[in-house]
Formats: C-alpha cells, structure tokens, sequence
C-alpha cells in the first residue's frame, strides 16, 4: 500500500509513521507537511515532502502520488484556532475539504482516516457520558467546530461512495514528546514533561477538572486499526470516540511523584489561565466508548505505565 499522511511533521503523525512500518515494513509512506517532515523510521520506504495544503495544486499533487489511503493530521490547534479565526478555517476547513474533494475526483473510494476530537462536545455533555449517538455535538470553540463540519463530510462522502472515510475523535494526547503546541491541552504533557528534564511547569486550570486521555502508543495502534476496519462494520455512520482513560491533573500529578519523585512533582506550579480553563471545561471528561471496542480497537495502559514508558522513551533519545 502506498499511505499518505498530512501534518507528518507533527508528534502524531511522526508516531504513525513508525507505527506503520513497524508493522509493515513494505508499506510505502508519503509524510506532508508545510516543511518537508523528517522521516522518523529509517526507511527508504518513506517519501517526505513539503505540501501547504491551504494550496489546490499542492492536494492535486499529493494525490498524484496514487494513496491507497490518506491520513489527515493536519491543522491548527484548539487555542491558536480560537486566538486566530481565519487562519483556524483556512487550515482546518478549507483544506481539508479540498483535500476530501480531490481525492473525490482523481482518486474515489480512497480510504481516508480523519482525526478529530472530543472538542466537537460541549458543555451539556460535560455533565453526561458522551457517546457519539446519544449527545447531540454543540461545540463551544472554533477548533471544535471546524472538526465536526469536517465530521459531516467525511460521512456524506462516505455515504455517496467518494471516499471510504472514518473520523476518529482523538483524546488528548499523555504525554505528548517535544515542543509544547498550541492546543488547549498543551498543559496536560507539559506538566509531565518539563519537569522530567528539570524544568519548571504550569497548571492553568483546576487541578480537579477531568481529562480524557490515551497514551501515545495506544494512539498509534488505533489510528492504525482505524484504517484496517471494515466499511461494512462501520456502516453509514463514520465517527469513532476512541479508547482513552479520564484523569485529572491532580491524578496525573500523584502518579508523577511516584513515578518520579516528589521533587519532580514541585517543578510544577498553579498558574490559572482563564481562556484555557474555559475551553478544557467545554470538553466532556466521560465517554462510552462501547463502540470502540466492539471494533476492535484497543485499551488504554493507564497514567503511571504511560509516564514510565515516556520517561524511558525520553532516555534513550
């Protein structure tokens, strides 16, 4: 198989990338960003290429390359799409519906896996155990928005049979490698993060307020999974609420210290951000994800494996 994926160059996309030729060493990859993304694998396999996807030519171009499915990481994060309207449209809109279009036309029946996320949820949910049938998605951020327009495309497509699509809603990412990013949730790795390297880090909410989390590692295997169900199990309706576990920073916190030490723990500081707050608040922090599972997609490891797993990771890079 020939697998593209957008916004390569991103944690999630480089994590994919090695999952997927750990599994299949003969699969060939075409990794997309806005500057060509490093090839995390070590494969000749792997093609890197730079795209800007807010460009026509540069989706007619990425499809040239003939995919057998298409990944879709790409875009503008949960803060910087609130902080900057018509760039969060441009990027997680626009594109990404160019891109679905031109996939329609040169190259239908094309599997195409979108990452969402739980922010298509507001606020009445938070009360409840979000489903993806039984709570009616009112999203309270443009980010959140974007995603479930996007959402309603890659089921419509589906239905008429341009695309073999899924939607995936993605929990927040524990604990996220490198650069702090600009979503939201940054804080939710950053407090892991920086003060395994000894850095000081802040907690801009309410250390009680519930998180819906995955590892890293569960992430990658179900994105892979994603791409691997059958049209025929996922019938008309095309979005998935994947696995993940809800914890809250003050959980994520107690199961640092005894990972890590209590001075580990101290590096981290309450410093309320009150934008943050609100768009955390907007999330659910409970699904069911029954569905899920009957998929076939996997479970959670939970927060102190995680953080070991990371910690480990992060020694021997």
């Amino acid at each position: 198989m020939t697998i593209v994926i957008t916004g390569a160059g991103g944690f999630v996309g480089q994590t994919l990338a090695k999952e997927l030729i750990q599994r299949n060493a003969n699969e060939h990859l075409v990794l997309a960003d806005v500057q060509a993304p490093p090839n995390p694998t070590g494969s000749s396999n792997v093609k890197s290429i730079a795209a800007d996807l807010t460009d026509p030519s540069a989706c007619e171009s990425l499809i040239a390359t003939s995919p057998d499915a298409v990944y879709i990481l790409h875009g503008i994060m949960s803060s910087g799409a609130e902080a900057n309207l018509e760039l969060g449209y441009k990027v997680n809109f626009d594109s990404v519906r160019q891109l679905l279009d031109t996939i329609r036309l040169k190259k239908p029946g094309t599997k195409v896996v979108f990452t969402s996320s739980c922010a298509v949820f507001g606020r009445a949910a938070v009360e409840n155990v979000a489903t993806e049938t039984d709570v009616v998605p009112m999203p309270e951020s443009s980010y959140g928005t974007q995603k479930l327009m996007i959402e309603f495309l890659v089921n419509d497509y589906s239905r008429r049979g341009f695309i073999d699509g899924r939607a995936v809603r993605l929990p927040t990412i524990f604990v996220r490698a490198g650069a702090p990013t600009a979503a939201a949730s940054s804080f939710v790795s950053g407090i892991v993060r920086e003060p395994v390297h000894g850095q000081e880090s802040e907690l801009p909410v309410d250390p009680d307020i519930g998180i819906w989390l995955s590892s890293p590692k569960t992430l990658a295997r179900n994105l892979v999974h994603a791409k691997d169900v059958e049209a025929e199990k996922l019938g008309h309706f095309r979005n998935i609420l994947l696995p993940g576990y809800t914890a809250s920073s003050r959980e994520i916190l107690d199961a640092l210290e005894k990972v890590a030490g209590k001075e580990t723990r101290a590096l981290v500081k309450e410093k309320r951000d009150a934008t943050v707050q609100r768009i955390v608040l907007s999330w659910p922090a409970r699904y069911d994800t029954s569905r899920a599972k009957s998929l076939g997609f996997h479970e959670d490891i939970g927060l102190e494996q995680t953080i070991q797993d990371f910690i480990e990771a992060d020694k021997k890079s």
